[in-house]
């Protein structure tokens, strides 16, 4: 079941300069977290969430848009309700973030360069563990504003 978000009076979108510098932060957060997609190491939900602010206080129909697209506008729904992340799309994550750290620590790094091989392995204990601790969505859970 889908939600609508409603922006409040004080978060109504500006005009001017203000408005112009928010839109266009809001694109590349998007273009960031996009990317974020399909390269592990960039992190996909701040920047769909810098995305989601900025259009908030610049353009109604973008931030309509971002949280309404059949890609992410669900998955930002349920980030921002705490309601998790479903098991499928995090294991899927986890397998493909380990996935490239791998292959970027022993096979596309070459030499005796091992602090850049530690920090890419500590950065994927840190995504890992913060994934892991995320709730776990079920298509069956009740929405926590209904109990």
């Amino acid at each position: 079941m889908s939600k609508r978000i409603i922006l409040s009076d004080s978060s109504r979108p500006g005009r001017g300069l203000g408005r112009g510098l928010m839109l266009i932060c809001g694109s590349l957060s998007l273009g960031l977290g996009l990317l974020g997609i399909a390269l592990p190491l960039l992190p996909t939900t701040p920047f769909l969430l810098l995305a989601g602010f900025c259009y908030s206080r610049s353009s109604r129909r973008l931030y309509a848009w971002l949280h309404s697209n059949p890609l992410f506008g669900e998955y930002l729904r349920r980030y921002i309700n705490k309601e998790g992340i479903p098991l499928r799309v995090k294991l899927g994550t986890i397998v493909l973030l380990w996935s490239s750290i791998l292959i970027s620590a022993f096979w596309l790094i070459q030499g005796q360069q091992w602090q850049i091989r530690i920090i890419l392995l500590l950065i994927g204990m840190g995504v890992s563990i913060h994934l892991l601790m995320i709730r776990t969505y079920k298509s069956g859970d009740k929405d926590p504003k209904e109990l």
